[in-house]
């Protein structure tokens, strides 16, 4: 799937991280209200009262056990995340079961957009969104540092009016 002679970038180790807290955070939501059953069992409020025992037990270990395993998953799936500039595209890989190849030719692109949220930016990131006419395309890459986004913009752009003018 992935082109012959492509050197695919990375992204940064600390978006790693930024997945597993996030991720470790979502576990913990979703498990606490996996055990919201099992409180309202245990004091007989309304049609909680009737639910069986190993129902509400069962429910937020089901839970957990599920988030668990996503977050195991999580380098995996980032390690399978990256890009390529190549001379007149550029290349954003994603996706561990379903794989995604998205190829953007620079004089498509209509804007170039960097963002950075709270936690992104305290651990010194951005994601970098490429913008064209077509509805379908979304491609983003998460995960830089901030330098090498702001970077990849101003070469994004660059090229994208080069290729344009050019037309």
């Amino acid at each position: 799937m992935d082109p012959e002679g492509v050197e695919w970038r990375r992204l940064s180790p600390r978006y790693l991280t930024l997945r597993l807290v996030s991720g470790a955070i979502g576990t913990a939501v979703w498990t606490s209200i996996a055990c919201l059953p099992l409180g309202a069992r245990s004091i007989g409020f309304g049609l909680f009262a009737a639910l069986p025992w190993w129902f509400v037990l069962a429910l937020p270990a089901a839970v957990a056990a599920l988030n668990l395993v996503l977050l195991a998953l999580t380098p995996r799936r980032v390690r399978a995340m990256g890009y390529a500039e190549r001379a007149d595209d550029l290349l954003v890989r994603s996706g561990l079961l379903v794989r995604r190849v998205s190829v953007v030719p620079y004089g498509r692109m209509q804007y170039v957009d960097v963002t950075v949220g709270p936690i992104e930016g305290a651990l010194g990131l951005a994601t970098v969104r490429l913008h064209t006419a077509a509805a379908a395309t979304q491609a983003a890459i998460p995960g830089l540092p901030e330098a090498e986004a702001a970077r990849l913009r101003e070469q994004l752009s660059a090229r994208g009016e080069a290729r344009l003018a050019g037309l």
